[in-house]
């Protein structure tokens, strides 16, 4: 089945250029100028992935973020011109997956669009329900239950709790986690770790100040230990 990606950007020619090499690489491609027009394309097109740009007119991409992870769970790849950590951190936090700084290479915009869409294959060989502590990760309707409550978690968020729940007690690396996720891990992006970590924490843990179950691994990365029953 063809995979259709929504790139939104004020730019036309960058659009046409990432339109012309990911139609190469068999994507349906759809468009839109600002995030106004993305969100009723979104809602139409029902896209698989979203490239978004951050500054544009009418409507940014971060209003379109507040406003699309509401209401769906495609994930979200942020194109962005600004170097400044904290822009970056802040698209994360709204719920995007991925960032990309303009300029970029065109294969490296192809290799993180394969890693965020591969994020959807689900093995048919693990259990469908995942269970610890006062968790329940329900793999074939993607739904989390903590303790007796259904959360809303980002594809990210919810990449990564699955990947601790197979592998409880295991120190992971951040790359370890960036490519259990990603399938593909990049030289400077694995702190982008930290920032979904503390998302994920803050909708699972009583505390999340005082973590009791994503535990951090000082020097390394983090580990998932159940609370008692």
């Amino acid at each position: 089945m063809v995979q259709t990606i929504l790139i939104v950007d004020d730019e036309e020619n960058l659009r046409e250029m990432a339109r012309l090499y990911l139609e190469r690489e068999g994507y349906r491609v759809v468009e839109a100028g600002n995030g106004r027009d993305a969100l009723y394309v979104a809602r139409y097109e029902k896209p698989d992935l979203v490239l978004l740009d951050l500054m544009m007119p009418e409507m940014g991409g971060y209003d379109f973020m507040r406003l699309f992870t509401k209401e769906s769970d495609t994930p979200v790849i942020m194109l962005t011109a600004k170097m400044e950590e904290s822009e970056k951190v802040a698209g994360l936090e709204l719920g995007a997956d991925d960032y990309v700084t303009k300029p970029f290479g065109i294969q490296e915009l192809i290799a993180r669009v394969r890693a965020v869409l591969r994020r959807a294959r689900t093995p048919t060989s693990l259990p469908e329900i995942l269970r610890s502590g006062d968790i329940t990760l329900d793999r074939t309707g993607r739904t989390v239950r903590v303790r007796g409550r259904t959360v809303d978690l980002t594809p990210f968020e919810y990449e990564l709790l699955e990947t601790f729940l197979l592998s409880p007690g295991r120190a992971f690396s951040r790359i370890d986690l960036l490519e259990s996720v990603s399938g593909d891990a990049y030289e400077g992006y694995e702190r982008t770790i930290d920032v979904h970590i503390r998302n994920l924490r803050t909708k699972i843990e009583q505390e999340p100040s005082k973590p009791s179950y994503i535990q951090t691994v000082y020097g390394m990365g983090y580990r998932f230990s159940a609370e008692e029953e």
